[in-house]
């Protein structure tokens, strides 16, 4: 009774795949079947030198980075992202965590880690957006990995301007010092993954990598949904 009810809300009321838009089945959840196994992965959590771990080669020490898919203008991949930091549609951020994680349990580079950080929101952007997406994102990751997640020991101290139009040097300059560690005993010689959603030049998640690595015997890894 209960499943035809739902079915008859949805025809008022229909829910739709947050990457190509069509109505979903009852057993879907935010993101349709066919997109799920169509999304241009980047398989990266399976080999240690990417191309995600090459951005930080001489910048940050990092243990091992990956990235769930390949973002390109106008793909599904965007219109997925457009979802989760625009339209408040956190959800999908969870979904796609989800399904992010059962890739990564199964890889040795991740599996083992300790804790899940999400890269922190200052808090007047995340009460804006009502959410930070890259703790969503985190919580689906932690569902799917048994791995916890730490939002109290990396925070952010100051606002940082909008990425969007920036070079590399003033993403860099925008994010710089802007993170800091609460407590120095928390991930004392653990393996920390810092999670975001996008990453373009590394700028932000370097930021964090620099200021988790102040930490005695901490090994850091970063994972993304999707690299520009």
């Amino acid at each position: 009774m209960l499943g035809w009810l739902k079915d008859f809300i949805s025809l008022i009321y229909p829910h739709l795949c947050a990457s190509c838009g069509k109505t979903l089945y009852r057993y879907e959840n935010c993101v349709c079947s066919f997109c799920k196994v169509s999304f241009p992965k980047t398989n990266f959590h399976k080999e240690k030198d990417n191309q995600i771990a090459k951005i930080f080669w001489g910048r940050a020490e990092v243990y091992s980075a990956a990235a769930y898919c390949y973002f390109k203008k106008g793909d599904k991949i965007q219109h997925v992202m457009h979802e989760l930091k625009y339209k408040r549609n956190y959800q999908v951020g969870i979904e796609m965590g989800k399904l992010y994680g059962l890739d990564l349990a199964q890889s040795e580079l991740f599996s083992n880690a300790d804790f899940l950080v999400p890269v922190p929101l200052h808090v007047s952007r995340k009460r804006q957006r009502g959410y930070n997406q890259a703790e969503v994102i985190a919580d689906g990751l932690s569902e799917s990995m048994k791995i916890p997640i730490d939002i109290t020991t990396l925070i952010r101290g100051t606002s940082s301007e909008t990425q969007t139009k920036k070079s590399h040097y003033e993403r860099w300059k925008n994010v710089d010092s802007i993170f800091r560690i609460t407590d120095l005993e928390k991930f004392k010689s653990k393996h920390v993954i810092v999670v975001d959603d996008v990453i373009t030049t590394g700028s932000t998640m370097e930021a964090c990598v620099q200021a988790l690595l102040i930490v005695e015997g901490i090994k850091v890894s970063v994972v993304t949904l999707a690299c520009a």
